[in-house]
């Protein structure tokens, strides 16, 4: 398991996001660290805590923690931040590699 830091522009609103995720000291779970302007996605993280990826990356979208968490504090459907959560710790985990995404909006 790695640190991954994953860097948000969520777009218009321009409340940018920084996502570290880290393994935890047991090597079990990955932590994250967020810096964010967004109060939404604060209330996101904060709920988020500690998140064991080998079990969550199996789960449905709607049973997800962090898309769980997404749902009740994030009032924008289209927000990428708790995509980017997700990202970070698949990566993190050592369960996805180091590959930038995007979206393009024409």
């Amino acid at each position: 398991m790695s640190e991954c830091k994953v860097t948000v522009d969520p777009g218009v609103c321009r409340l940018g996001t920084t996502i570290v995720a880290k393994p935890s000291e047991d090597m079990m779970s990955v932590v994250f660290e967020v810096e964010t302007a967004c109060p939404h996605i604060r209330k996101l993280a904060d709920s988020v805590g500690e998140v064991n990826a080998y079990e969550v990356m199996g789960l449905k979208m709607r049973d997800n923690p962090i898309y769980v968490a997404a749902s009740e504090f994030c009032p924008h459907a289209a927000c990428p931040v708790p995509c980017a959560f997700i990202k970070a710790m698949e990566v993190a985990s050592d369960l996805g590699l180091k590959r930038d995404v995007s979206l393009k909006i024409e």
